[in-house]
């Protein structure tokens, strides 16, 4: 359940609402608030109308495109860089995906309704909702083809440097089962990759906990998607 946190978790961490003029900024914070969620909670499933929008401070959501069999596969991840639901400011709006915290998180959010009034009538609040979803859709369309033409290693070392950016800590808490969910493999794959990359001294794994050791090795095993992945988020930042 959501946690309310004190006011001290300042929206200001997130980069998006940081990067608003002073004007536009004061229009959202009256109807700004922090809580905290917790690993695992389903914040939006496919199909939901986006009745809230969430500017994350820390941790980490995950945007899952769910298939008619139930099974699931990430395709965009969000950070203190972004937000989720954003383009409810731009009219009723129906998430396509589901939304899952990821790792402990911290977010400033808003009622999708109190957004739009204030959208109306801020250009550069309905300039982010449009830039950020290119964002969204740049990582999706990497995603995929990632999970189609590269090794499940490869992905597992992308998906890990990007956790920790997104963490801004090289210690990400994860089990084998969140981790095959993400991937869209089986939990012997995780077991099997994971122990790999242990051995060659990038990582160490111990009871759902991940610390990397050696980040530019991490980096050799990862395969071009990570740096494919900053270098479009900073064009269309």
């Amino acid at each position: 359940m959501p946690v309310p946190v004190s006011k001290a978790s300042l929206p200001l961490d997130n980069k998006l609402l940081a990067s608003l003029p002073r004007d536009d900024f004061d229009r959202l914070l009256p109807h700004l608030s922090t809580i905290t969620l917790q690993q695992g909670v389903v914040l939006t499933e496919a199909g939901d109308e986006v009745d809230q929008i969430l500017f994350p401070h820390y941790g980490m959501l995950s945007l899952l495109a769910v298939l008619r069999d139930g099974k699931a596969i990430e395709t965009a991840t969000v950070g203190r860089e972004g937000v989720v639901g954003a383009m409810a400011g731009l009219g009723l709006y129906k998430s396509l995906v589901r939304v899952v915290v990821q790792m402990p998180v911290s977010v400033s959010k808003i009622s999708a309704s109190h957004f739009r009034t204030v959208a109306a009538n801020s250009d550069p609040i309905r300039s982010l909702c449009i830039r950020y979803n290119e964002v969204l859709l740049s990582q999706a369309r990497v995603t995929a083809a990632c999970n189609a033409l590269h090794s499940i290693e490869a992905r597992f070392c992308r998906w890990l440097l990007q956790s920790a950016d997104r963490a801004a800590s090289d210690t990400v808490a994860l089990t084998q089962e969140f981790l095959a969910e993400m991937l869209g493999v089986r939990r012997t794959s995780v077991t099997e990759v994971a122990s790999k990359v242990q051995a060659a001294g990038a990582i160490t794994y111990s009871r759902g906990v991940i610390k990397i050791l050696d980040r530019p090795a991490l980096m050799r095993m990862s395969c071009e998607c990570y740096e494919t992945l900053l270098d479009q988020s900073a064009t269309l930042a």
